[in-house]
């Protein structure tokens, strides 16, 4: 059974989704700088706002000054009389000033000569106060026009005479004015250097992601047959430089991974080859006239060898194509129990005994060591191994296993007299029926090159390494597992 899929990230659906990268980016660009923009219009929207404020209320308390000055010196009821010809100076030029006196009993001692206080006025009017300073800031709208003024309450010199409610206003239509246009400028000025800016962040993004751009095209070309080419990573900038260094080494495992299928195919219609063409032409010859019975029976004695020739090679196939894929997706094959290494040496010992003895080699182990994973698994890597040593050792050798136990690791050695293999073989021992020396195929059908293959793979499905050694006549199989 196949293994599943990794799940992948549900990809997000929305406006923004669909729109490419440039387009993102130029709108983040024209949004960020639109948002600024709108900030400091209004921040200087309300600092000339208040600057007229403060103005006003300065022209409308030197008013007030006159004003309490000229209340102050009344001392009667004949005094009231005369005090709107004194005040008279203080409006006098100012054609957008309003002043309006109230006396104790609601009667008008001063009308607004300007104009008068509507009713939004004494909707807004504040309660009478003799409070030194007490002053109210007001604004209001009144007959198409708008009024900002103050409100105070002074006492005048008559004994037991209620205070005098004295109101000032000044017209503000030329400062709305002058607002109005200075917001419609800067509503206009923010608009179109939004617009400016959309179009300078779709420039800038245009050419910052051309190196991007370029990477992709030349993604593109790439195929079966060109797996050979890597993208430049020199010219790209410094964020890009990653990426392509990470394409780069995909193609070359791509190119790698391509190589060695194309190779296995060949070395399979090659090993496949041999074996079907014997049994073809033993077959054709046998039926190319009448024989003996014994005659049939050998044919097909050595009709069957080849057959177990045959039948051991594809489950080799299929134990490396199992254990690719297990690899490739990262689930585990092998089986985890506690695995006593000198006594599966051991035992493999016994098994080869006879034969190390008819070729007049012995075994040897040294130390004892443990790891954790399948058993016979981990059997058949060391099965092959010793059997490649047996078959290399020359009379008279020694086959030696040393067993070394630390905290993290086991190691396992397997050294073995013989010819030195040469340095240029040493790192393809590990590829699919490959032979450092074709010609030293056994007879009987052993050696099709996927021994040493297969006990890679155990190794590596126990997140182990194997390495090979040949120097001065003595080659050498390193083993290091995780430790149990």
């Amino acid at each position: 059974m196949a293994p599943p899929h990794p799940i992948l990230p549900r990809r997000r659906t929305g406006p923004l989704a669909q729109l490419t990268l440039t387009a993102r980016l130029t709108l983040l660009f024209a949004t960020g700088s639109s948002v600024v923009l709108l900030a400091l219009g209004w921040l200087i929207g309300a600092s000339i706002e208040h600057h007229f404020e403060d103005l006003d209320r300065e022209t409308l308390q030197a008013k007030l000054v006159l004003v309490h000055h000229a209340v102050a010196q009344v001392n009667s009821d004949a005094g009231l009389l005369e005090l709107p010809s004194q005040l008279g100076v203080a409006t006098a030029g100012h054609h957008d000033l309003l002043m309006q006196i109230t006396g104790p009993n609601r009667q008008l001692v001063l009308a607004a000569p300007n104009g008068e206080f509507s009713g939004d006025w004494f909707a807004k009017k504040p309660a009478p106060s003799v409070d030194k300073g007490s002053q109210t800031m007001l604004q209001w709208s009144q007959g198409g026009h708008s009024y900002r003024g103050l409100v105070a309450f002074i006492p005048t010199g008559i004994p037991n005479a209620a205070p005098l409610e004295v109101a000032v206003a000044v017209d503000i239509a030329h400062h709305q004015i002058f607002m109005n246009t200075l917001l419609h400028t800067l509503w206009v000025f923010v608009g179109g250097a939004a617009l400016a800016m959309g179009l300078l962040g779709w420039f800038s993004a245009s050419r910052g992601l051309a190196p991007l751009k370029d990477i992709g095209a030349r993604a593109a070309t790439v195929n079966a047959h060109t797996l050979d080419q890597r993208l430049p990573t020199d010219a790209v900038p410094a964020e890009l430089a990653d990426l392509a260094n990470t394409l780069n080494e995909m193609l070359a495992r791509l190119e790698e991974a391509f190589r060695r299928l194309s190779d296995f195919s060949s070395d399979i219609a090659h090993e496949l080859r041999t074996p079907v063409s014997n049994l073809m032409t033993q077959t054709q010859v046998s039926l190319s006239q009448a024989r003996e019975a014994s005659s049939y029976r050998e044919i097909l004695e050595s009709n069957a060898e080849e057959f177990e020739r045959l039948a051991r090679m594809i489950a080799d196939m299929l134990f490396l194509a199992k254990a690719d894929n297990a690899m490739a997706s990262n689930q585990p094959l092998t089986q985890s129990e506690y695995v006593d290494l000198a006594q599966e040496v051991h035992d493999l010992f016994d098994f080869y005994e006879a034969l190390a003895e008819e070729r007049g080699v012995s075994l040897q182990l040294q130390g004892q060591a443990h790891t954790r994973g399948d058993r016979l698994m981990l059997r058949r890597a060391l099965s092959n191994l010793l059997s490649n040593a047996l078959r290399y050792t020359a009379t008279g050798g020694a086959v030696k296993v040393t067993l070394a136990q630390n905290d993290d690791k086991t190691e396992l050695r397997i050294q073995n007299p013989g010819d030195t293999i040469a340095t240029e073989h040493l790192a393809h021992l590990f590829e699919r029926f490959y032979r450092a020396d074709p010609a030293r195929n056994s007879a009987s059908g052993e050696g099709t090159g996927l021994g040493l293959a297969i006990t890679q793979a155990i190794v590596l499905a126990h997140k182990g390494s194997i390495e090979v050694t040949s120097a001065e006549a003595m080659t050498c199989f390193t083993l290091r597992l995780p430790s149990s």
